[in-house]
């Protein structure tokens, strides 16, 4: 077998629960896994390491890429905010180490692909800001929340979002308009310098963002690894990311 692009996946703290047998845990989602290994990578799930910078690099050395999962609310304090009411839960180890890592992976031309908070976190590396609540910040919101609750599956498409002609992600994706799922509510409010807007919702909140060097890094706020049943195309987004980090 050729050798498989490792594709680093970055994790979330789990807060041990009171009278529950589990320390403090790093976690993530089963599917990002199945999906990057399925495309034909070996997935690397990340501790975060707050603090260790040393062992965090060694760990990024021997990535080929980077994909950046889906989670709790960045910190606005990341962007130069204050936390605002309307702010959830966050994960200040998260942040530490994944923009040391999306930076790392800038310096050295290695792939991104980010997906959700990731895309929002990509946006924030580039030292773009976030609305902290898109209901609350961003006039004439259609909903965003579409939490997968209340009987709703996570694969249910919420809305569609309009594609840049001629971005990576319309040739990838080969569509002008797309359905998609929706389990946000923060979203990308000043675009980054360096990022390039390639997917809007009807509200004009950006859905999907790309660097405009020729560099493959691609962040969308939907979830695609929901998708790839009920959108085939969506693969193409986590194959495109082995085929970057492969070369």
């Amino acid at each position: 077998m050729p050798d498989r692009p490792t594709i680093g996946i970055t994790t979330q703290t789990l807060e041990p629960a009171p009278n529950r047998l589990l320390p403090r845990c790093w976690v993530m989602s089963q599917r990002y896994v199945q999906v990057l290994a399925a495309a034909g990578g070996v997935p690397w799930v990340i501790p975060l390491l707050e603090g260790d910078e040393d062992t965090l690099r060694a760990i990024y050395e021997r990535l080929d890429g980077l994909f950046l999962p889906g989670g709790v609310d960045v910190d606005p304090g990341a962007y130069g905010e204050a936390r605002g009411p309307h702010c959830g839960p966050i994960d200040p180890a998260r942040d530490w180490a994944e923009l040391r890592l999306v930076r790392w992976a800038l310096q050295d031309a290695k792939p991104v692909l980010a997906v959700c908070r990731g895309a929002q976190l990509l946006n924030v590396a580039f030292g773009g800001t976030l609305y902290q609540d898109v209901a609350a910040q961003h006039p004439g919101a259609i909903k965003h929340d579409n939490f997968p609750t209340g009987g709703r599956r996570r694969d249910e498409l919420a809305h569609p979002v309009r594609l840049t002609a001629g971005s990576r992600l319309a040739r990838l994706l080969e569509a002008e308009v797309l359905p998609v799922n929706s389990m946000h509510h923060q979203g990308i409010a000043r675009l980054a310098p360096g990022l390039v807007a390639v997917a809007t919702s009807a509200d004009g909140l950006i859905e999907g963002v790309e660097t405009a060097n020729g560099h493959f890094v691609l962040g969308v706020q939907w979830h695609p690894e929901d998708l790839v049943d009920v959108n085939p195309r969506m693969r193409r987004l986590f194959s495109e990311l082995i085929s970057a980090a492969a070369a």
